[in-house]
């Protein structure tokens, strides 16, 4: 494994004002979410405005400098790192400057255990795990800004769509919350989902669920009845049903062939 070298990683939240420059450049590629309140950044002499969701990416040798004027709230995650790895990341696609994100992806728990990981004691830390968790942020942050990018053949409505039925695919929900969390009638919720998707929330989130059954079936002793009612379905027979339907088989012969 190719090793990737963070040199700073943390959560900042400043009341007062306060300013840092790397006019020379900075010494890695920075990563810098915005989290709460605003500020002012100047990167390659353009200053920026960077408000809650904006995610700042500066690349090696960048003049970097940062402006919290007093008065102001501005909390942000931010992270130093190099590494042929991020090298071949960063290259591999058109990264901008700033790009508006999501908050509410599972980016920010992979940034929590990073700090997390940093805060042991060196003789606990895992080199290993601090890169699966680096990597793995850099793959969801850049899934975020693809998925919000004008270029993106799917509006970003429906993504939102799609996440929140990923994340609660397994606990009971309806089409009414899916339409409350983008904020959208429940019809226009059900044809746009229809339209970009090609299937129903409902075939979604049973796609998701019989997914996770699979895997369960697969990697844990669970009972079939235990598995259908922790992946969403309200009772064994339903969860049969659906589950035949979909492979042409039953729950436990496949768990038997597997």
């Amino acid at each position: 494994m190719i090793k990737i070298n963070i040199k700073f990683c943390g959560y900042s939240f400043h009341t007062k004002g306060y300013h840092s420059s790397f006019k020379s450049g900075i010494g890695g590629y920075l990563f810098r979410l915005q989290t709460e309140g605003m500020c002012e950044v100047v990167v390659k002499g353009k200053k920026r405005k960077i408000e809650k969701g904006d995610l700042l990416l500066v690349k090696p040798g960048e003049d970097y400098e940062i402006i919290i004027k007093e008065g102001q709230n501005s909390g942000d995650y931010h992270l130093l790192c190099e590494g042929e790895w991020i090298d071949d990341w960063w290259l591999r696609s058109p990264k901008s400057t700033v790009s508006r994100i999501e908050l509410e992806g599972n980016f920010v728990s992979l940034w929590r255990q990073i700090i997390a990981e940093i805060r042991r004691p060196q003789t606990d830390q895992s080199d290993e795990l601090m890169d699966y968790f680096l990597r793995s942020l850099c793959l969801l942050l850049e899934r975020a800004m693809t998925e919000k990018s004008p270029s993106f053949n799917r509006p970003y409505v429906v993504t939102q769509m799609m996440r929140y039925i990923e994340e609660h695919a397994t606990t009971s929900f309806t089409v009414d919350d899916v339409a409350k969390h983008v904020g959208l009638s429940v019809s226009r919720t059900v044809h746009l989902f229809k339209s970009y998707v090609g299937e129903t929330i409902v075939e979604y989130a049973q796609k998701i669920r019989l997914a996770t059954a699979i895997d369960q079936m697969r990697y844990t002793t669970l009972t079939l009845e235990s598995i259908a009612y922790n992946c969403g379905f309200s009772t064994y027979p339903y969860f049969h049903r659906v589950f035949r339907k979909r492979y042409g088989i039953s729950p436990g012969k496949y768990r038997k062939f597997e």
